[in-house]
């Protein structure tokens, strides 16, 4: 059965498994190999990720983003803590209470910023605005890179927020679903925007970047991480057939297909935010990863739906979000664009009429 029709935008989850993630799950189908992870592929996929980041750290593989931060904040925190965020992000807005649950309670802080990511001097802010014990105390700030309106955290963005996170000592959090997008962007080594800038734990995404299902949470700081697995084991993540979760790592950080993947869905979403303005329609946020948000009109969102055209008006930036993947190609996104212009234009005309 092929691809919906009309949905390869809706989200960068709609593409399938990339061709070196499938060889790895299927060469990791031969034969038999030990359960809980400790099977040969689980131990390579964790060799992997170390050398990626140039560092000794722990890695947990989960399923699925929601229990890689639910489960890595309830590490960072206690019942009576408070947990900052942007005010748009997926820990607040998708993740159906998540952490609060995971965490037996903590507090969700929201702070806001500019194009999705959190202002340094609204942290400082609200971090410090009450330490009294009839309010939770700050224990812990997630950023998202990217971010749920695309754009990216550079060096000396992280550097600010570092310094308001050691100000205040927080622990640090990195929800990296889309991480993988943000390095191709910033085209730096991954521990530059990690351990480096102060980041205690990353939550690494592989759905999206061409993995079928899974996310790895990583413990730079590693007391953090102290009896993780019995956190993994309680909330139903500790896969009995782990090498299933852990092979397609391998085959995605092997000769850097990961960020290759990345790169090719920035460039992709960079090709169609460029045609969308060239027939005038709005790009509401900076096209920094392989995100767009295109301010159409509801005339002509409801008149691509009609045509089959299938996407989500996200409500942090209030416009039709298209994502773009490893798989989307030149042909879909000239027939978007071509749906595009002959829906745009006409439009367009009839109201200058």
């Amino acid at each position: 059965m092929s691809i919906e029709p009309g949905c390869q935008f809706a989200s960068d989850n709609t593409a399938g498994i990339c061709p070196e993630a499938f060889s790895a799950m299927t060469e990791a189908n031969q034969g038999f190999a030990k359960p809980y992870g400790e099977d040969s592929w689980t131990k390579r996929a964790t060799a992997l990720i170390r050398d990626l980041f140039e560092v000794d750290c722990d890695v947990f593989f989960t399923f699925n983003g929601t229990a890689a931060n639910s489960l890595a904040l309830a590490a960072m925190c206690q019942s009576y803590h408070c947990v900052l965020a942007h005010e748009h992000s997926h820990v607040e807005t998708d993740e159906c209470g998540g952490p609060e649950f995971f965490c037996n309670g903590t507090k969700l802080l929201l702070v806001p910023g500019a194009d999705g990511r959190v202002d340094a001097e609204k942290v400082a802010e609200i971090a410090g605005s009450r330490t009294d014990v009839h309010f939770p105390k700050a224990k812990a700030l997630s950023i998202t890179q990217s971010t749920e309106v695309g754009t990216v955290y550079d060096l000396d963005v992280l550097d600010g927020i570092h310094e308001s996170v050691q100000r205040f000592d927080l622990s640090f959090h990195m929800d990296g679903a889309r991480f993988a997008n943000a390095i191709a962007t910033l085209d730096v080594a991954p521990k530059e925007v990690t351990w480096k800038r102060g980041v205690d734990v990353l939550c690494l995404g592989g759905t999206k970047n061409g993995m079928a299902v899974g996310d790895c949470v990583v413990f730079f700081n590693r007391d953090l991480g102290k009896e993780f697995e019995y956190r993994c084991k309680q909330a139903g993540q500790l896969a009995s057939k782990m090498r299933f979760l852990a092979a397609p790592w391998v085959g995605l950080l092997t000769d850097d297909v990961w960020v290759r993947n990345a790169r090719h869905a920035n460039a992709m979403a960079s090709k169609l935010a460029q045609g969308l303005q060239q027939l005038g329609v709005r790009i509401a946020a900076p096209v920094e990863s392989n995100a767009i948000f295109a301010d159409f009109t509801s005339e002509q969102t409801n008149a691509l739906r009609e045509i089959g055209w299938i996407f989500y008006e996200f409500s942090g930036v209030g416009t039709a979000r298209l994502m773009c993947s490893w798989k989307t190609t030149d042909a879909e996104i000239e027939r978007l664009l071509a749906d595009c212009e002959s829906i745009v234009t006409p439009l367009a005309q009839a109201q200058d009429d």
